[in-house]
C-alpha cells in the first residue's frame, strides 16, 4: 500500500522497462517491460513459478529489481501511489473491520484517516461489518478489506495479487464488479490469476509471463483465440498458446 493520488498529468501511469529479478542462479524476471495507463485491467498470467507475484511486488515497492526501472505517474523515484492487495491479507483477525482500517491507515500516514477508513468501508460495501471482527467474515468480505487497505491511500495504481483464489463464484462476482468500477473511474488495476475466464469477461489487456519472461501484451481475445469465456474453454486455448511456443 502506498501513496495519495495527487494531481493526474499526461503519460502512462506505469512504464516498467528491462525489469529484472534474480534470486541467486534463478531469474524470477527477465527484461519485462510494458506501460499500464489510467483505466486499463491488466491480467498478469502464466504458470506457477512464471513470476506473476515477483512483478507485481517489485511494481509496489515490496521488493526491489535486480536491474530495469519503473516510472510514470505512480511511480516517481521512491515514491509509489500503487496500492498492493497480497494474497494472503496482513491483517489483524481479531481486530475489527474499522480497527483493521483505522491502523493501516495511520501507518500510512493517511491525511485524515477517519476520513479515509469512512470512504473505504462506503466504497467497498463494507459497511454493515465495520464492526465485526475480521476473523468473523465471510472470504469475500475479507478480500473486500484487503482490497481496502490497498486504496487506503488513493493510489493511482492497484495491485491484486490473485484476489479471487478462495473466492465461490458469487463472491468473485461481487468483487470484480467493485474492481471494474475503479478502472472506469481512471484507475489503473494490475491483477494475477488463474482463473482465465475472469481474463475473458474482465481484463482489457492480458500479459503472460512464463519462467519470467514476457511472452505476450495484448487484448484477451488475441491471447485465447475464439475461446468463450467458460474456464474450461479458456483454459485450452491458453495451453495451445503455451504449447504453440513451446513452452507447455
Amino acid at each position: 500500500m502506498s501513496g495519495g493520488s495527487g494531481e493526474q498529468a499526461a503519460g502512462p501511469l506505469l512504464r516498467i522497462e528491462g525489469l529484472s529479478k534474480r534470486f541467486g542462479e534463478r531469474a524470477a524476471l527477465s527484461e519485462v517491460s510494458f506501460e499500464l495507463d489510467a483505466g486499463e485491467l491488466v491480467a498478469v498470467v502464466g504458470p506457477n513459478g512464471a513470476g506473476k507475484t515477483t512483478l507485481l511486488s517489485i511494481l509496489a515497492g515490496v521488493q526491489s529489481a535486480s536491474t530495469g526501472a519503473v516510472s510514470g505517474r505512480a511511480a516517481q523515484g521512491d515514491a509509489r501511489e500503487i496500492g498492493w492487495a497480497p494474497q494472503q491479507a496482513a491483517v489483524y483477525a481479531r481486530l475489527t473491520v474499522r480497527e483493521n482500517l483505522r491502523l493501516f491507515a495511520r501507518l500510512e500516514h493517511v491525511p485524515d484517516a477517519e476520513e479515509a477508513v469512512a470512504r473505504m468501508l462506503e466504497q467497498t460495501g463494507l459497511e454493515p461489518r465495520a464492526e465485526d471482527r475480521v476473523e468473523d467474515l465471510s472470504g469475500g468480505n475479507r478480500q473486500r478489506v484487503n482490497v481496502a487497505l490497498a486504496l487506503l491511500a488513493d493510489p493511482l495504481v492497484l495491485a491484486l495479487d490473485e484476489p479471487t483464489s478462495a473466492l465461490d463464484p458469487a463472491q468473485r462476482a461481487r468483487l470484480w464488479d467493485f474492481v471494474s468500477s475503479l478502472a472506469a473511474r481512471g484507475k489503473g488495476v494490475l491483477f494475477s490469476t488463474h482463473h482465465l475466464g475472469e481474463v475473458m469477461r474482465y481484463a482489457s489487456r492480458a500479459i503472460v509471463l512464463v519462467e519470467g519472461e514476457l511472452l505476450f501484451d495484448g487484448p484477451p481475445a488475441e491471447l485465447l483465440g475464439g475461446a468463450s469465456d467458460g474456464e474450461g474453454d479458456a483454459e485450452g486455448a491458453f495451453l495451445g498458446f503455451l504449447a504453440d511456443r513451446g513452452r507447455a
